[in-house]
């Protein structure tokens, strides 16, 4: 049985990352070998002697919207909190709820957006209506919504410069979805990534909309009775075919993200399974990779470091090895390397 208390570590809480570092590729990087756990200690933009030509570095391009809604009862004039996960059907969303709140609740917000709680979906979610559709809503969101960092990151969630800092360089305009950054990717800037190109390593994306399946916390003592919480996912046939040839070929696939990383195992197995790849890939994905687990395409991850106990670090641990990545925190801890969405990164190769 794998036990979620295998996946703790003790953290100074001062080493809890509350800004970015700038400019972004001078973040520390932990290189980390998987195959004998050796350790090295360089910056971000040091990624540059670590790729090689014909390798396939993917990323992803969803984009963070303003997903966190402060309303009033519609009644009581109560403060109420809501946060966006996911869009259901064009007016319905799965949210999570701040304040004491029952189905039927009607909420109002500014802009003349409201929304009724429909149901308690018993798992910590709720699902709402509102009298928008869902790109109308996210227009207003964008006006009236605030960036959903992490409840570690201690300060004004209206913050306009996390607005702008909380997103990574390459984020698609046209794919917004995700309700918290990719935060390996935050480490990357323009300059970096044309270097990488000029190096002869080939960028493609894929579109993993980051929502309650990437953070929710692990909460049952048996790992393997925790439940991953679907997210939507995109990958276009002309990037599967250019995965499936640098797998033919030998050449590293390098995930930049868990989100990429589970992306692309998601295709693994579709593509284990026989579909058609001209049609692209568009499905939910609820993958939960942890130790022992056999990885079908990445062969490289760049990552931050990751909260304890979480699924993020039972992924690394798949990946890496759990012994090497329990040294690997331990001698980052001891090197006061700075940690979560803000944080340095690690490269696993």
């Amino acid at each position: 049985m794998l036990q979620l208390s295998d996946f703790n570590y003790e953290l100074p809480e001062s080493l809890i990352a509350q800004t970015p570092t700038e400019p972004r590729d001078h973040s520390r990087l932990l290189v980390l070998s998987k195959d004998n756990g050796k350790i090295e200690h360089r910056h971000f933009h040091d990624l540059l002697e670590y790729l090689h030509p014909g390798d396939l570095l993917v990323l992803n391009d969803s984009k963070v919207f303003p997903a966190r809604l402060l309303g009033k009862k519609a009644v009581s004039c109560g403060k109420v909190e809501v946060f966006l996960l996911k869009n259901i059907s064009s007016q319905r969303w799965e949210c999570l709820l701040g304040g004491r709140v029952q189905e039927n609740l009607e909420i109002e917000f500014s802009l003349g957006l409201k929304t009724k709680v429909i149901k308690n979906n018993q798992d910590g979610t709720w699902e709402l209506e509102f009298n928008k559709s869902a790109p109308e809503l996210l227009i207003i969101a964008e006006k009236i919504g605030s960036v959903p960092l992490p409840p570690y990151i201690k300060r004004d969630q209206k913050n306009q410069a996390d607005k702008n800092r909380y997103q990574t360089v390459y984020a698609d305009r046209n794919k917004i979805g995700s309700v918290a950054a990719p935060t390996a990717g935050l480490h990357f800037t323009d300059d970096l990534l044309e270097q990488i190109k000029a190096l002869g390593v080939e960028i493609i994306t894929v579109t993993l909309h980051v929502g309650l399946g990437t953070f929710a916390p692990v909460k049952t003592p048996n790992v393997l009775d925790h439940k991953m919480h679907a997210e939507w996912l995109e990958i276009d046939s002309s990037t599967i075919k250019k995965i499936i040839q640098a797998k033919k070929d030998k050449k590293r696939v390098i995930a930049v993200g868990t989100t990429s990383c589970r992306s692309l195992e998601t295709l693994g197995k579709h593509l284990a399974l026989g579909f058609d790849i001209n049609q692209g890939l568009k499905c939910w994905t609820d993958i939960f990779i942890y130790p022992p687990y056999q990885f079908k395409i990445v062969d490289a991850l760049v990552t931050n470091f990751h909260l304890p106990q979480s699924t993020l670090l039972m992924l690394i641990s798949a990946l890496a090895g759990k012994d090497n990545i329990d040294k690997a925190y331990s001698v980052a801890i001891q090197q006061k390397y700075r940690f979560f969405s803000y944080g340095d990164a690690m490269f696993i190769v």
